[in-house]
């Protein structure tokens, strides 16, 4: 079979002959396939994304610090596959093995949710320094192993100046206990160097818009494919042209999490929504409408496919949010055996508030959390594994794939599917 005549005869194809029980790797991209893959290194969140012309993202890079007890404590997650590279290391290691082989080896767009350690790294006594004078973590070591394009984040401005010193010291991070302000000093000493050496460019989210992230290749081809900014900075679309409204004032501060960036991939009739830590359940456990994920719900709409919002922390996912945007598929990039909350994966799962299947994966699932859950947990289709989405037919159809993580040959352990887009 020539797997470059069609996706859809491909995916038959290889149907067959995970029935025969070999052990398979996943097939090469296709122009016209639209993958994101959810990397496990056990040491936060990062998704590579190879969009339908070859144009690459990839969505965080965590790399939590070695030296904080907890990170190398039961509770949390081991390195993976093993301790022979760092995280960042793996996830570019990832990265060559599925990049498409007929394109530059670089990385399109680089998309920082927000500036915690498991989703941007993290400096600490063990890093090494870069020939820049930064510390090698997170995204800063992707970036220096393979070159960026354009790096977005949240930049430095609002709600608070984070180049602000006296904001440093007193507003932002007054505690720090994520390392953030060191680690932001280092990463803009990375973005500077790396302006000078490969080029790269820097820029904030731009709430509203669907033109700041694009296909580079060949966009004639796949006008049905387009990125949608949904929220930054607590700023949030409006859901018509570019507008958006701020729930934050300049000088306000309300943690970092309700700051995350967050996007909807729409492919034909696929839809794809990821967006960072932020969260909808009050102190109390209760929704909370003035959270974020309340005010983002209306403008994402239903998708086909949504990662949890915090891991599945149990602040998250509240019973509005669910409803509103009522996903086929769960994705949850996890790290630690806080996550999922027993309460969140009742409400993921409740036919109350959206009726039909829907199937739930995860990149790990620790053994604190067996203990407590028990047997709910089964309702995952995966618990553990590299989480690859692939989506062809011009957006209508799509395929979960889920690889090893354990091995650097991340073969495929199963695959779920075909699903229709709806």
């Amino acid at each position: 079979m020539n797997f470059k005549k069609s996706g859809f005869f491909a995916v038959l194809f290889f149907s067959a002959v995970m029935v025969l029980g070999q052990k398979q790797q996943l097939p090469a991209w296709q122009p016209g396939f639209l993958d994101i893959h959810h990397i496990n290194t056990g040491r936060g969140d990062a998704a590579f994304m190879v969009f339908p012309d070859g144009t690459t993202m990839l969505v965080d890079a965590g790399d939590m610090s070695e030296t904080h007890p907890r990170t190398t404590s039961s509770r949390n997650a081991e390195l993976v596959p093993n301790r022979s590279k760092t995280a960042p290391q793996w996830i570019v290691d990832y990265i060559d093995q599925f990049l498409p082989k007929r394109h530059e080896r670089k990385l399109d767009y680089a998309l920082i949710t927000h500036y915690h350690d498991d989703h941007f790294g993290e400096i600490d006594s063990l890093r090494k320094i870069a020939p820049g004078g930064y510390q090698l973590t997170g995204i800063m070591e992707v970036g220096t192993l393979i070159p960026i394009k354009k790096l977005i984040d949240l930049g430095f401005e609002f709600p608070l100046n984070l180049k602000d010193a006296k904001v440093q010291a007193e507003k932002r991070f007054s505690s720090d206990a994520y390392g953030m302000i060191p680690t932001l000093k280092e990463y803009w000493k990375f973005i500077d160097y790396q302006a000078k050496k490969v080029g790269l460019i820097n820029e904030a989210l731009k709430v509203g818009r669907s033109d700041q992230i694009v296909l580079k290749n060949n966009p004639k081809d796949y006008p049905e494919f387009s990125i949608q900014n949904i929220a930054s900075n607590g700023s949030i679309w409006t859901g018509y042209d570019d507008s958006f409204y701020p729930l934050f004032k300049q000088g306000e501060y309300p943690g970092e999490n309700p700051l995350s960036n967050g996007i909807r991939i729409d492919f034909g009739k696929f839809n794809y929504y990821t967006g960072g830590d932020i969260s909808g359940i009050d102190g109390m456990g209760q929704t909370d409408l003035d959270a974020l994920e309340s005010h983002v719900a209306p403008v994402i709409g239903p998708v086909d496919v949504a990662t949890l919002n915090h891991h599945g922390n149990r602040d998250s996912q509240n019973p509005y949010y669910v409803r509103t945007i009522r996903p086929r598929v769960w994705i949850q990039q996890n790290w630690t055996a806080d996550h999922p909350g027993e309460e969140v994966l009742r409400r993921i799962t409740s036919t109350q508030l959206y009726p039909g299947e829907r199937d739930i994966f995860s990149t790990i699932m620790l053994q604190g959390t067996k203990d407590v859950i028990g047997g709910r947990l089964d309702q995952y289709k995966s618990k553990k594994g590299h989480i690859v989405i692939r989506v062809y037919n011009h957006g209508n159809s799509y395929d979960i794939y889920v690889l090893n993580d354990s091995s650097e040959e991340r073969e495929i352990l199963a695959k779920y599917g075909p699903y229709e887009a709806r």
